[in-house]
């Protein structure tokens, strides 16, 4: 059986360009890049040559600003945690959105449980935080404003340019969550004026388990992990040589191939959108309707519920996600759908459809053919079908950073 994979937004394969620049990091190549030898030498070398690619391609004015870390959530954590600590006797409120991903949304909310005051800023329906309303939550007091670049559910695009001078107005640093966006749109550090700015490598083909923060200089941050002094004192431990190589290769062709296959994505996910919902009665799409991600498309489906759906899709051989995640045993609805005030029973009905490099126009028509046939098949049964507890959580499709 064909598969069909279409949850990008989740991970996305290694680029065959990107492993092969890996190679010698991963078999000849074993060098502590923090070692004096020869051998070492060279691994440094890498090191230097993929941060210098790295903050070339964010528009970082230094090498010296890009962190590497593990992924994403590392890098937001890092970014949340060190500047909250970095600032705690002067500062101690936080401002974030109610659509953050969790490895925002936990990392304040631990902060919270020690005594830092935080302030959630509702999207609209659309998805949307509205720039002036995370303005009106910035106090004198407010170290930190967190507002992610575009949402991981719905595909939103923020308006975190002007988010950012609002803080910056205000006496607040900025950070944002562009796991989604770095690879895929234009992300450009000193445009958009950010303190801070996270990223992943998996999320634009590069390979799993290495991130970067950017960290402006002269920004408050302390370390969350000690030890030695890598990463300019910022995360210790030896560094990951090959992922940092992948990571930087990997931006470098999705930055090259950015302008073309966002619109042929583009094109495909409208396609999408448009069949499904002729095709299927009581199906919307979620998020905003224009700024939103190239290959985003959340669908509330009346009637079934998305696990229902996402377990009919994956015996066709096709591979989707929903905005549920597994909490405490049970599937709960995205916070993200609530937040934007869909009901319980819209948000359970949503599945998330993203595109990317290898959808193609046949892909796009099976999935919408297949999901008009599921959605009819489990409409007419009345009750749909549940899953087993144990299966819940993978037919959910959530990644830790999806």
């Amino acid at each position: 059986m064909k598969r069909i994979y279409m949850d990008y937004a989740a991970t996305t394969p290694l680029d065959p360009e990107a492993a092969e620049a890996m190679r010698p990091f991963l078999q000849g190549g074993y060098g502590n890049p923090s070692s004096v030898h020869a051998t070492g030498r060279t691994a440094r070398r890498a090191l230097d040559e993929a941060r210098d690619k790295i903050a070339a391609l964010l528009g970082a004015e230094s090498p010296r600003e890009i962190i590497f870390t593990s992924g994403g959530s590392e890098a937001d954590n890092l970014a949340i945690k060190g500047v909250a600590w970095a600032l705690e006797h002067q500062r101690r409120h936080i401002v974030t959105s109610a659509i953050e991903h969790h490895a925002v949304l936990h990392a304040v909310k631990f902060l919270e449980q020690r005594g830092f005051e935080v302030t959630y800023v509702p999207p609209d329906g659309r998805g949307e935080v509205d720039p002036e309303r995370v303005a009106a939550a910035i106090r004198p007091d407010t170290a930190l404003v967190s507002v992610m670049h575009a949402n991981n559910e719905v595909g939103t695009i923020q308006r975190v340019a002007e988010i950012a001078r609002f803080a910056r107005e205000r006496g607040a640093l900025f950070h944002t969550d562009a796991v989604q966006t770095v690879g895929h749109i234009p992300v450009n550090v000193r445009e958009i004026g950010c303190d801070l700015l996270s990223l992943s490598g998996h999320k634009f083909y590069g390979p799993k388990g290495i991130g970067a923060l950017y960290v402006k200089r002269r920004t408050p941050i302390v370390p969350l992990v000690h030890g030695g002094g890598q990463e300019h004192e910022l995360r210790a431990g030896t560094e990951n040589v090959a992922g940092a190589v992948g990571m930087a290769k990997a931006l470098e062709l999705a930055a090259a191939r950015m302008a073309d296959e966002a619109e042929r994505i583009r094109t495909l996910r409208d396609r999408l959108v448009d069949t499904v919902t002729r095709a299927v009665p009581g199906s919307r799409l979620n998020g905003h309707p224009t700024r939103r991600l190239p290959g985003h498309a959340n669908l509330a489906i009346d009637g079934v519920e998305g696990e229902s759906v996402l377990l009919n899709l994956d015996m066709r051989g096709i591979e989707a996600s929903s905005g549920s995640a597994c909490t405490s045993g049970s599937i709960d609805a995205s916070h993200v759908l609530l937040a934007m005030g869909l009901d319980r029973r819209a948000a359970m009905s949503s599945v998330r459809f993203t595109l990317g490099r290898h959808t193609s126009a046949e892909d796009v028509d099976e999935v919408a053919r297949a999901l008009a046939g599921i959605v009819e098949r489990l409409r007419g049964a009345g009750e749909p079908a549940r899953l087993p507890l144990g299966a819940r959580a993978v037919a959910s499709g959530y990644d830790g950073k999806g």
